[in-house]
């Protein structure tokens, strides 16, 4: 009998929708949270305590498992330091495959900061020794909103250049189906992204247009970027990965669209539009 299938990050709603999508598949679980109470509540699922950073607990929670969906940990100055924990227990545990939850164009020298630690931590994960697959989302559509300021504008050093975003719930669907057939998918990297590749600006009109309200882009220095986010007091690396979210979508590294998701799920990516609830 095959063994549960390990689910970490299901308090959030990336994992939170493939534990739901699994069990709606009828597939057994085993969540690994930080919080047990806030584990969601699933038919063919149990529950196992533990952080990243804590190899004993990671072990154990994983323990008897197969294959294991790794998301990545919080962002956080240590982040890659967590992430080389779980993945070194999670080997020592027995664990054949894991699937790890990723960045497009994850690479040493990637514009988009964070997009280095994710390299670095699936050159971890290809020295452990288990199997292993990527799934590399590009930046997520659903965060158009929450770049916008309250006054509707977003802005950053994103200049004309473009971005393929992917739908939230598209990520989840293709993880899923990766977790559904795990042998087919063994050494394999995906790039997942939207069916579009925009501009900021065009970007907001969208918003504009299917939400009815005033969204525009305001393009920035780099400079005045980092002085509009000092405010918040953000440490260094934070103030990094906000700015460099923008310059790498300037770069044009987040611009090419592929076909992954929909040959992993066997349907279209969202469009902005169809994300936001547009009947166009």
């Amino acid at each position: 009998m095959p063994s549960p299938l390990g689910i970490t990050g299901s308090t959030g709603h990336l994992g939170g929708r493939v534990a739901r999508l699994l069990a709606a598949a009828g597939s057994e679980q085993r969540l690994v949270v930080r919080t047990p109470a806030k584990a969601p509540v699933l038919p063919r699922t149990t529950v196992a305590q533990a952080s990243y950073a804590d190899r004993d607990a990671v072990r154990r929670a994983l323990e008897g498992l197969d294959t294991v969906l790794m998301v990545s940990a919080g962002e956080g100055e240590r982040r890659v330091d967590e992430h080389r924990a779980f993945v070194d227990a999670a080997a020592t545990a027995g664990v054949r495959h894991l699937v790890y939850i990723s960045f497009y164009g994850a690479s040493a020298d990637a514009t988009f900061t964070l997009a280095r630690d994710h390299h670095v931590t699936e050159q971890h994960i290809e020295q452990s020794g288990m199997a292993w697959t990527f799934l590399r989302d590009n930046l997520y559509a659903d965060f158009f909103l929450v770049m916008a300021g309250d006054d509707g504008v977003i802005r950053g050093p994103a200049d004309d250049g473009r971005v393929a975003a992917v739908a939230q719930d598209d990520v989840a669907s293709a993880v899923t189906a990766v977790l559904l057939a795990c042998a087919a998918h063994e050494g394999r990297t995906y790039s997942l992204t939207g069916p579009e590749s925009l501009t900021l600006a065009e970007a907001a009109a969208t918003m504009t247009r299917v939400l009815g309200r005033r969204y525009e882009f305001v393009d920035e220095t780099v400079e005045e970027a980092y002085a509009s986010r000092s405010v918040y007091g953000a440490p260094g690396w934070q103030l990094d990965a906000w700015v460099s979210t923008y310059t790498a979508i300037a770069s044009g590294e987040l611009a090419a669209v592929t076909q992954d998701v929909e040959r992993l799920t066997g349907h279209p990516p969202r469009s902005l539009a169809d994300l936001l609830g547009s009947p166009l």
